[in-house]
């Protein structure tokens, strides 16, 4: 059952000293490629020399997050469409979008802070629709704010993921209207996670992409330790059984959508 992680953060496994090992489980639970997602300036770079040294397996995306955006954004936005004119370029870009989660409590700086996440956004919009290239979206609690901005921006929504899909059956209903995708995390085997395994059903097997962003929600049956990409075959098992079928069939099926997403070559 030979897997793609389309969203996963090698960078702390980096750090660490933890990434030979980490690919090395990956690769033993049969993950053929991942995709190591940028969220800022700091990880680009990192990121564009890990898919050169890792032709093939590694590929690698460049964006700003939008929990990476301060009254700085503008020098650090202005700094990625350099990652597109090199000889190995980003497959994609994102991550960026919106998030209400993450800001602060004091009404008047989480406003100040969401304009200039809002802002970032429309540049990376801007860029993407430039490059004609795929968009990774963050959205948290700003759904119809990311549809939105998209919708206005002219982006071809049919290169548009929206990645870690939490919402419900109404949201993907619009993303299918458009042509966009959502993925999926670890949430998708969550007991608690009714809502998002109905938005995967509603999407369909056809459309279906399968991630980690590790080291962030775990699936079942390793929820409270670290994530990793090795770990994606729990959440591609479980996904089997949400739609009925063989683990080989969603294994291929996601695989393929992944490629074609992407246009990830196996070898360059």
């Amino acid at each position: 059952m030979s897997l793609i992680d389309t969203h996963t953060h090698l960078e702390s496994f980096v750090h660490r000293g933890l990434l030979s090992d980490t690919l090395a489980r990956a690769k033993e639970a049969e993950v053929e490629a991942m995709i190591t997602i940028g969220t800022s300036p700091e990880d680009w770079g990192l990121y564009a020399d890990l898919a050169r040294d890792h032709l093939g397996f590694i590929h690698a995306t460049a964006g700003l997050h939008p929990c990476a955006v301060d009254a700085q954004w503008e020098p650090a936005v202005g700094q990625l469409a350099a990652f597109w004119n090199r000889d190995h370029q980003p497959v994609a870009l994102g991550e960026c979008g919106l998030d209400r989660f993450h800001l602060p409590k004091d009404p008047a700086e989480a406003e100040r802070i969401f304009g200039w996440q809002r802002a970032a956004f429309t540049f990376q919009l801007d860029l993407a629709k430039r490059l004609g290239c795929p968009l990774v979206v963050h959205s948290r609690g700003a759904f119809r704010e990311c549809v939105e901005l998209i919708d206005a921006s002219g982006v071809d929504w049919t290169r548009v993921v929206f990645h870690c899909f939490t919402e419900g059956e109404a949201e993907m209903a619009e993303l299918i209207r458009r042509g966009g995708v959502g993925s999926f995390t670890g949430v998708l085997t969550y007991k608690n996670a009714e809502a998002v395994r109905a938005a995967a059903k509603l999407q369909g097997l056809a459309r279906f992409m399968v991630e980690t962003d590790a080291p962030y929600l775990t699936p079942m049956p390793h929820r409270g330790k670290p994530n990793e990409p090795a770990f994606l075959r729990h959440t591609a098992e479980f996904a089997a059984g949400v739609f009925g079928v063989s683990h080989e069939e969603l294994a291929a099926v996601t695989t393929a959508n992944a490629r074609q997403f992407f246009a990830l070559a196996k070898n360059h």
